[in-house]
C-alpha cells in the first residue's frame, strides 16, 4: 500500500508541475482545459514510458513505428495538445470529431464536451483504433466512440460536428471535413503549407474557411488517401545538400546543377532577433514572397562543409533557375542575439542573395511584430476571380482546396 500511495502522490506532483510548465509556456488559457489536463490520468495512456516521461511538457512519444523505424503514430507533446484544445474552444455539449486516434486527446475531449457531448475519435490503423478503445475503456472514457475508417471522408454517421481536431500532419484539407463542419464550427488542423507546419484554427464562413490564429506545430503524416510526399533535390550530385518541395520542384531544376561549384555569396541583413526570439511568422512570410520556397537540409555523415546553415537538419531556403539561396543567422558580439543573413550560390547567387534578404528586411519592416497572414481555404474549383485581391499574399494549390495567405499592408510598430 506504501508503494501504491507514493505512486500516487508523484503522479500528483508530476501533474502539478506540468500544469506549471503549461502556463509558463502560454500553452494553457483558460480554465476549462485546465481542469481537463488536470482530470485525465495522462500516464495511464502511456503505459510503456515513465511517469515523468508521460507528464514532459515537450515530449511527443512515439506509440507505434513502421520496420524501418518511421513514426507512425504517436501522443502528442503536452503542450501541443494544450495549446490546441485552447484553439477549439470546446463547449458542453458540443459533437467533436478528432481525426487521428491515440486515446488520450480524445479523453481531453470528452471532459470539455462533458457528458451532453459526443466524441468521435477516428483512424486509419486498426493497432491504434484497437490501443485507443482498450486504454479510453479503462480509464472510464468509454462513451468515446472509436471509428476504424480512412479519414478523408469524415465520419458522416455522426456529423455534423461542432468542433474537428485533427492531430495528424495534413497537406490538404478535404471537402468532406467542410461539409461535416457546423456553421459557425471550428476545425483545427495541423496544415502543411510549402513546407511549414501550423496548427490553424479555422472558422467555417459562407462555403470557406477563415482562421482565427495558428501555432508552430509537428505530427507524424497523415496515411492513406490524404497522405503527400514532398519532392527531394539533390543540388550536388550527392545526398549532402537536399532541398525539400512541397508542391512540386522547380520547372527546370537541373539548372542548379553546376550551382554549387560557383562562391558562395553571403551577405547580412542587419536584422537582428533575440536568443529565444520566435521567428516563425519570418519562415511562413518567406514561403509566402518566394516563389520556388523550399527546406534544405544537410546530411551530417556528409557534410564538406559546403553550405553552414545554423541549423543543418532545417534551413529556409529558396531557388531562382540557377541559383538557389538559404537563411542562416550569426551570433552578435555580445552573444545575447542572432543576425539574419544568407547564403546563395549560382551563376547570379550575389544578387539572389541580396533579394532574399531585402525580403528579410521587408519582413522586420512592415510586419514584424504584427498579426501574421489570414489564412483562408477555397473549394479547388474556386475561380480566381472569387479569391480575395492579395498585396503581399499567395495561393497554394492542393488537390481539394485552394489555401490563400493574405498578408496586411500597414506596417505594425515593430518589436525588436
Amino acid at each position: 500500500m506504501a508503494d501504491v500511495a507514493t505512486e500516487s502522490d508523484r503522479v500528483d506532483e508530476l501533474r502539478e508541475q506540468l500544469v506549471d510548465k503549461l502556463h509558463e509556456l502560454e500553452a494553457l488559457r483558460t480554465e476549462a482545459v485546465e481542469r481537463a489536463i488536470r482530470a485525465v490520468p495522462r500516464h495511464l495512456f502511456l503505459p510503456e514510458e515513465s511517469v515523468e516521461d508521460a507528464y514532459a511538457a515537450q515530449r511527443a512519444l512515439v506509440t507505434k513505428r513502421d520496420e524501418h523505424g518511421i513514426a507512425l503514430s504517436s501522443v502528442s507533446a503536452a503542450r501541443i495538445q494544450a495549446f490546441m484544445l485552447e484553439q477549439a474552444e470546446i463547449r458542453p455539449g458540443m459533437r467533436v470529431l478528432e481525426v487521428g486516434s491515440g486515446g488520450l486527446n480524445a479523453a481531453y475531449l470528452a471532459e470539455l464536451a462533458g457528458e451532453s457531448g459526443e466524441v468521435t475519435t477516428v483512424d486509419i490503423d486498426p493497432d491504434v483504433t484497437a490501443r485507443a478503445e482498450r486504454l479510453l475503456g479503462d480509464t472510464g472514457y468509454s462513451r468515446v466512440r472509436v471509428v476504424l475508417a480512412d479519414a478523408e471522408e469524415g465520419v458522416a454517421a455522426h456529423a455534423p460536428f461542432d468542433r474537428i481536431l485533427i492531430t495528424v500532419g495534413t497537406w490538404d484539407i478535404p471537402p468532406a471535413w467542410v461539409e461535416q463542419l457546423s456553421d459557425g464550427g471550428r476545425l483545427v488542423v495541423p496544415l502543411r503549407m510549402r513546407g511549414l507546419t501550423r496548427s490553424v484554427v479555422f472558422q467555417r464562413e459562407e462555403g470557406r474557411l477563415v482562421s482565427r490564429g495558428c501555432e508552430v506545430c509537428g505530427f507524424v503524416p497523415m496515411q492513406g488517401a490524404g497522405a503527400h510526399q514532398e519532392q527531394l533535390l539533390l543540388v550536388n550530385g550527392t545526398a549532402e545538400i537536399g532541398l525539400r518541395f512541397d508542391d512540386g520542384l522547380p520547372a527546370e531544376p537541373g539548372l542548379l546543377d553546376n550551382a554549387v561549384r560557383t562562391p558562395r555569396a553571403e551577405t547580412w541583413t542587419g536584422v537582428i532577433v533575440g536568443r529565444w526570439e520566435s521567428y516563425e511568422m519570418l519562415q511562413l512570410y518567406l514561403a509566402t514572397v518566394l516563389p520556388d520556397f523550399c527546406i534544405m537540409a544537410v546530411d551530417p555523415d556528409l557534410d564538406t562543409g559546403l553550405v553552414s546553415p545554423r541549423h543543418k537538419g532545417f534551413a529556409m531556403a529558396a531557388v531562382d533557375k540557377a541559383n538557389f539561396a538559404y537563411v542562416t543567422t550569426r551570433r552578435t558580439p555580445d552573444d545575447k542575439s542572432a543576425e539574419f543573413g544568407v547564403h546563395a550560390f549560382g551563376p547570379d547567387g550575389p544578387a539572389f542573395a541580396e533579394t532574399v534578404a531585402d525580403h528579410v528586411r521587408a519582413w522586420d519592416r512592415e510586419q514584424r511584430g504584427g498579426p501574421g497572414p489570414e489564412i483562408s481555404v477555397y473549394p479547388a474549383a474556386t475561380p480566381d476571380d472569387q479569391l480575395p485581391e492579395l498585396s503581399i499574399g499567395r495561393v497554394i494549390n492542393k488537390v481539394h482546396c485552394r489555401v490563400v495567405l493574405s498578408w496586411p499592408t500597414a506596417a505594425p510598430a515593430a518589436e525588436n
